[in-house]
């Protein structure tokens, strides 16, 4: 039986509601990240002395050991969308998920979760994805029987996505699309992923409507996707819609893109990577005969049933505007 969970990368988006779904299943959580203070926020999830919050770096081995040595169950939601200092995509990405995972079998833990990505390709031209697919066969080899979730773009109220296009709109007179716009993308709402990691924990009894899993989640790799697939135009259409701008929305050509790219390269938090832009040329949606929600018993949860809410505030009267 599971008792206490070790959440490795806690502290953010996909991690504060993970950590809350654990807290309502009474489970014990230790959540390592690297700074404790900007993740107090996750103590009034649960009882007191549920949480426990151990501030230290994710490569080290030491901090690494100090919060899955007491644990049955770790849950790796470390990633990155861009390099920057020491964060780095082969340190955190391809090389952290087998530390993780040899710890795991080393401290003999029931269970193991990783948040990848949809797109996880040892082949691809993007080190984001190539790093996805290290980290994802460095954890089998340690702990074979890890669950892997690969998401598609995650929203949900504290969303870069969403969020971000529907501040960009509030000031700019286009928003624009890279390439035509004509990607597709399979939109996953936060809460739905955080119940798939519930159920890759062996876990599935606890708030997943009664749903039964079709197969042991044991070793396997879900995709996770939502119940609408979008081009990237249908998205910013929708972005507009639910916070009532009006904006022109411009294609944008990728050799055009890449010449921004490069330049934005050199700022410190770049709106626009290179490695991004060759992401970008791809459909982010969940492959043909993958494992998805649906065998995890959690059924999908639409756009509109829940980005209207918190784009509200984006409307040029504001939230109560009508």
């Amino acid at each position: 039986m599971i008792n206490t969970v070790a959440v490795i990368g806690g502290s953010g988006f996909v991690g504060r509601a993970v950590i809350e779904k654990l807290a309502q299943a009474g489970k014990q959580i230790i959540v390592l990240c690297r700074n404790s203070d900007r993740a107090k926020f996750l103590k009034p999830m649960g009882r007191i002395g549920q949480i426990t919050i151990v501030a230290g770096d994710a490569l080290d081995d030491a901090a690494l050991s100090r919060v899955m040595a007491p644990a049955d169950a770790a849950v790796n939601l470390v990633g990155i969308l861009a390099e920057s200092g020491a964060q780095r995509f082969d340190r955190l990405q391809g090389e952290l998920p087998g530390r993780i995972g040899a710890l795991a079998a080393q401290y003999d833990h029931q269970a193991v979760v990783h948040i990848s990505a949809i797109g996880a390709d040892a082949g691809s031209a993007s080190r984001y994805a190539q790093t996805k697919a290290a980290g994802e066969a460095g954890l089998k080899a340690a702990f074979p029987n890890a669950v892997v979730l690969r998401p598609s773009i995650v929203f949900g109220p504290r969303d870069s996505f969403f969020n971000r296009f529907a501040t960009m709109a509030q000031i700019a007179p286009a928003l624009p699309l890279p390439g035509g716009g004509h990607m597709r993308m399979q939109p996953v709402y936060v809460e739905d992923v955080a119940s798939a990691v519930i159920a890759g924990l062996g876990l599935a009894g606890l708030g997943l409507a009664g749903k039964k899993l079709k197969k042991s989640p044991e070793g396997c790799i879900y995709e996770l996707g939502g119940p609408e697939i979008c081009s990237f135009r249908q998205l910013m259409e929708l972005t507009l819609k639910y916070s009532q701008r009006r904006r022109l929305l411009i294609p944008v050509p990728f050799s055009a893109l890449k010449i921004g790219a490069a330049v934005a390269g050199l700022l410190p938090n770049p709106p626009l990577t290179t490695d991004q832009l060759r992401l970008l040329r791809l459909d982010n949606i969940v492959g043909k005969g993958a494992l998805t929600l649906d065998d995890l018993g959690i059924t999908a949860t639409a756009i509109d049933a829940v980005v209207p809410g918190y784009l509200a505030r984006y409307r040029p009267g504001g939230l109560f505007s009508k």
